[in-house]
């Protein structure tokens, strides 16, 4: 069960029930029948609005064949990394100085940005003017060194490069 656990801890629950309920041929009803949770709870895991409780974990197993405790673990997982993401966020509160347009491809106002400090300091490095690149430096409180790890691409280098030597 560890290998399984590793390769998909992190994961609601409620997707690997999904998956699981497909693979054996079954619907939600049928799930909720056989183990007498409620529809509606058994519906609200699965889309991932609920949590799964140690006693309907148990009962899950059961019903799908697996070994005891398997979704109370994978549910343990799934909370601790919710927590970890929820510490990140809070980690980092504001939002540095720079243009939203370089993070077009998302909402900036929900930006975790202590989650995604590695892919922020690399779209700043790749986009972003030099002012912009000294906000991500201070609003990280990364040195130089540290900042030379997030190696931009080839084309920003020379471009870098360029305009420090002219």
């Amino acid at each position: 069960m560890d290998s399984r656990i590793d390769i998909i801890k992190g994961i609601h629950p409620g997707k690997f029930i999904e998956r699981e309920l497909r693979k054996e041929n079954l619907t939600q009803r049928s799930l909720a029948e056989r183990t007498g949770i409620p529809y509606q709870t058994i519906n609200a895991i699965i889309a991932g609005r609920r949590n799964l409780t140690t006693e309907q974990a148990i009962k899950i197993d059961s019903v799908l064949n697996l070994e005891e405790g398997f979704f109370a673990i994978l549910q343990a997982y799934y909370d601790i990394k919710q927590y970890r993401e929820k510490e990140l966020a809070n980690l980092y509160t504001g939002s540095p100085r720079i243009r939203r347009i370089l993070f077009w491809d998302t909402d900036f106002d929900k930006i975790n940005w202590g989650k995604y400090k590695d892919a922020v300091i690399k779209r700043v490095l790749e986009r972003g003017s030099k002012e912009e690149i000294n906000e991500i430096q201070n609003f990280y409180n990364l040195s130089t060194s540290q900042l030379k790890l997030y190696k931009p691409g080839k084309i920003r280098q020379y471009r870098l490069n360029q305009k420090t030597n002219g």
